[in-house]
């Protein structure tokens, strides 16, 4: 995996609210917040296996429950279902994957949901923490969008949450990518090559049944073309899944090409991108080879 770092972060919040990068020498942990199972590989599946393969905690949370992403079961069979499914992908790279009980598909950046990511961010105490963009598609990720922005430096104020002790220190905030351009697009501060890890993410994808060989093809109208044999089911997901990985790396083309020159940053086949954010802590140049590994 090659990790690519495109242009200089531009931080505009006033010194005074702003946390200076504290570099150490502690392995980093990993802490990605996802909308719902699923969420978490899809988007930065292969970072989290690249920290599991260099020995790093990691921990998947799905916000909500899954209970509304299907077109046959019911939600609450299909919220165990999908308890079960996240708990197993975790296990594919040897992580945490845990669900919460929030509701699918209804919800919203409510102060309780703030309350439960800070105590979330304060108790596993992550150097980084992968969110959605607060512009994403869905109403869901850009609730949970909201939620971590909001939660960020409120994870250091005392007086907030007062059951769980306080960071000394915001972790370092970014945006897993997606694809959409208005009203923003993504600007990627870091450009992950995971072509090596593809087999990885399809690994955990894969255990997610009901969206990637039901639901998800049933909602885009593939669901005919899903092969039945094991085996070709797992050519077919690597396929689906290739498709959305590539387009990220054809998106960001120009910064691969920039970094690793034309011939290799040109056959960069699939790729993750992130965008850091504003609103925690500062990152620099030391810091991210820490937090975002080749």
């Amino acid at each position: 995996m090659r990790c690519l770092f495109p242009r200089p972060i531009p931080f505009t919040l006033p010194a005074l609210f702003r946390q200076p990068t504290v570099t150490t020498t502690a392995e980093p942990r990993l802490l990605i917040l996802g909308a719902h199972p699923d969420d978490a590989e899809f988007h930065a599946g292969g970072l989290a296996a690249r920290y599991r393969r260099l020995g790093r905690a990691v921990k998947l949370v799905s916000v909500t429950n899954g209970a509304a992403g299907h077109h046959r079961l019911e939600p609450d069979e299909l919220a165990r279902r999908r308890r079960d499914e996240a708990a197993a992908a975790g296990r594919v790279i040897g992580a945490e994957y845990v669900t919460w009980d929030f509701p699918d598909g209804a919800l919203l950046p409510s102060l309780e949901l703030r309350h439960q990511i800070i105590r979330e961010i304060r108790s596993f105490e992550p150097d980084l923490v992968l969110t959605h963009r607060t512009c994403d598609y869905h109403p869901d990720h850009r609730a949970v969008g909201q939620a971590v922005q909001d939660a960020s430096y409120l994870v250091t104020v005392p007086l907030v949450v007062r059951d769980v002790p306080i960071l000394r220190r915001d972790p370092v905030v970014a945006a897993m990518a997606d694809l959409f351009t208005r009203p923003n697009p993504l600007r990627p501060d870091v450009v992950l090559d995971t072509t090596a890890e593809v087999d990885s993410i399809v690994a955990m994808l894969a255990c997610h049944e009901s969206q990637v060989f039901d639901f998800l093809p049933y909602n885009q109208g593939l669901l005919e073309q899903v092969p039945s044999d094991p085996a070709q089911r797992l050519a077919w997901l690597r396929a689906w899944y290739g498709g959305r990985a590539r387009a990220v790396a054809d998106r960001f083309r120009s910064s691969l090409v920039a970094e690793l020159g034309e011939e290799v940053g040109g056959a960069v086949e699939f790729a993750e991108a992130y965008e850091i954010s504003e609103y925690a802590t500062a990152l620099d140049p030391a810091e991210r080879k820490r937090l975002f590994p080749d």
